[in-house]
């Protein structure tokens, strides 16, 4: 039995003799034998030669003078978590003859402590204070890899893409920011090839899942203060919808949670943010964040289509009717299934497909803004007003359960004439899902008002469903018998 176990480790040495073997047939253009190489790693290596690293480089590079790392550690956040990160690892490392590094978001050491030895040997590759370790920039390695993947990882001697670093191992865990949902650095233990244990990947993953458990219970705090100094706001607007959102989009009060999901999107610049359900939202600055309510027709134009089961889609701004050429329907469409916006490449691709010119999406844009004026926005393309479409609609209520109200929302297919990718993909989706929604849910009512529409007035499973569910009497049996009958004439 003892025997076995033996047998069950692998030998380190054999296994990083093999991987240094491995690492020169890859450099040489050799391809690695499928499963000789761990899939995280081989990605690695892959993502380090297309940023140009160089395999026989020395060490990492400096990122910033040894002068300026105090500075730039006491404004970085993590440097608020460096007592907690170091009286949580420190000493298991120096007694482990380790060293316990924390990076920035970049990959770029803020600190550095442990075992003195090693970090006099760890000095020689910049392993140390004020040197990057970004994967691309010094290739595959523990803390690079786990700012690349957002995952923990250990990396082990030849695992190492530079050649420089095979005499080292290391196993790090990103650290995840919890009020703006982004990475802003990492925890990484290394020590030598035959030192570091794999398993201490999961000590430094609990240390960083520590550290970000310190940030939420901070940012806990933060925003009950702000929904103490700024809950007055929201309930200034008397019922409108309305919700507090922190300066990094976090939403931490609503009266319609439902309606704004967890975070929003902040634009670079302006007051309007684009809701998941493409309504427009106002941003007002109050203290430490926004108030972000609905726009309502009295603040923006509102713009209505009509573009379900009509060969002449309408549409309508606030009152006036709006004659549309199909080009500009499709457009339209385009527009308000992508209510952050869209390039004229990306316009010309939905519009055209890989035959498209930009050059015409942008004239035809043009021609449409001088009728819909600037609620048509540039730099993305997009609609900067309230968009009230039956398609969104029927998107939405396909969503629940209801398929009265689905069956009463599809008035048929979305401009049937088109043949633009985008509005051909999005019209076979919805076709789709209403078919297989109310022939697996729907009441023979339901049924028999799809039945009433393009498309569904020949669709064989839909007219033999309508006949077995309702009675022989029924003027919607006997008209569903005869249409099946016409099917099955030659």
């Amino acid at each position: 039995m003892s025997g076995s176990r033996r047998e069950a480790v692998p030998d380190l040495n054999v296994h990083s003799l093999r991987l240094r073997r491995l690492h020169e047939s890859v450099l040489n253009g050799a391809q690695p034998p499928d499963g000789a190489l761990r899939g995280l790693i081989s990605a690695s290596w892959r993502r380090s030669m297309d940023a140009g690293v160089d395999p026989e480089a020395s060490a990492a590079p400096p990122a910033f003078e040894r002068e300026d790392v105090e500075d730039v550690r006491s404004h970085h956040p993590v440097g608020a978590l460096l007592p907690l990160v170091a009286g949580t690892l420190l000493d298991a490392a120096s007694a482990s003859a380790h060293i316990l590094m924390v990076t920035d978001e970049k990959g770029r050491v803020l600190w550095r402590d442990g075992d003195h030895r090693v970090m006099g040997m760890a000095d020689e590759v910049g392993l140390a204070d004020g040197f990057h370790w970004g994967e691309e920039v010094i290739g595959t390695n523990g803390m690079g890899t786990a700012l690349a993947t957002r995952g923990p990882v250990h990396v082990f001697s030849a695992e190492h893409l530079v050649r420089a670093l095979h005499p080292w191992s290391c196993s790090a865990a990103p650290i995840n920011d919890p009020d703006s949902g982004e990475v802003i650095g990492c925890v990484d233990i290394s020590g030598t090839m035959n030192a570091l244990h794999p398993a201490t990947v999961a000590l430094v993953e609990t240390t960083a899942r520590l550290a970000e458990s310190h940030l939420a219970l901070r940012m806990r705090e933060r925003d009950d203060l702000f929904r103490a100094r700024n809950d007055e706001h929201l309930l200034a607007l008397r019922g409108e919808p309305g919700a507090l959102v922190t300066a990094t989009g976090r939403v931490v009060a609503s009266d319609r949670s439902l309606r704004w999901g967890d975070r929003v999107r902040l634009p670079a610049s302006g007051d309007r943010v684009v809701l998941p359900d493409g309504e427009t939202a106002l941003l007002t600055p109050v203290r430490d964040g926004f108030l972000l309510r609905v726009l309502g027709t009295a603040d923006t134009p509102v713009l209505t289509l009509s573009f379900l089961g009509t060969r002449h889609p309408a549409a309508d701004l606030d009152g006036a009717h709006v004659p549309l050429s199909p080009r500009h329907a499709e457009i339209l469409t385009v527009l308000a299934l992508n209510p952050k916006g869209v390039t004229a490449e990306q316009l010309s691709l939905h519009l055209y497909g890989d035959a498209g010119n930009p050059v015409t999406a942008r004239a035809e844009i043009h021609r449409l803004r001088l009728q819909l004026g600037p609620v048509v926005a540039a730099r993305p393309y997009r609609l900067t007003c309230v968009v009230r479409a039956d398609f969104l609609t029927l998107r939405r209520l396909l969503a629940g359960e209801d398929t009265t109200a689905i069956a009463g929302a599809y008035g048929g297919p979305l401009l049937p004439r088109s043949d633009a990718p985008a509005v051909r993909d999005e019209r076979e989706e919805l076709e789709g899902r209403v078919r297989a929604r109310l022939l697996t849910r729907g009441s023979p009512d339901d049924l028999w008002t799809y039945a009433e529409t393009e498309g569904a007035r020949g669709d064989a499973h839909v007219l033999e469903r309508l006949v077995a569910v309702l009675p022989r009497s029924d003027h919607r049996a006997v008209t569903a018998a005869i249409r099946l009958s016409a099917l099955d004439s030659p």
